[in-house]
């Protein structure tokens, strides 16, 4: 049987799909964070939707999760290698999103 492969953006897509991935990776980008960190900084998620996503890109090889074997366990998360390499595409998504926010603001003002 032969299979097709999937499109490259159907891929990232399926990857990055929902609503909190982006911003985990975003805030990942510049340094390990604890599960708290990532709720503070992402306030509006939910502890189980952080936990799913977190679960999903660490399947996904792009998140690395650390476990420390203390009392309370400390576990922190952090950009795999190969995490790393979606650092481009966040940048130029987030540089998107501010020129598209500055084109709404432009227009609104009008």
């Amino acid at each position: 049987m032969i299979h097709q492969r999937e499109c490259p953006i159907e891929t990232l897509i399926h990857v990055l799909a929902g609503k909190w991935k982006p911003m985990i990776l975003w805030n990942l980008i510049d340094s390990t964070k604890r599960f708290n960190d990532l709720e503070k900084l992402i306030p509006d998620v939910s502890q189980k939707m952080l936990s799913q996503h977190l679960r999903d890109l660490e399947g996904e090889g792009i998140v690395d999760r650390t476990v420390y074997p203390t009392v309370p366990p400390k576990v922190e998360y952090s950009l795999s290698e190969y995490g790393k390499t979606l650092i481009p595409v966040a940048e130029v998504m987030c540089a998107w999103g501010e020129q598209h926010n500055q084109r709404k603001y432009t227009e609104s003002v009008s």
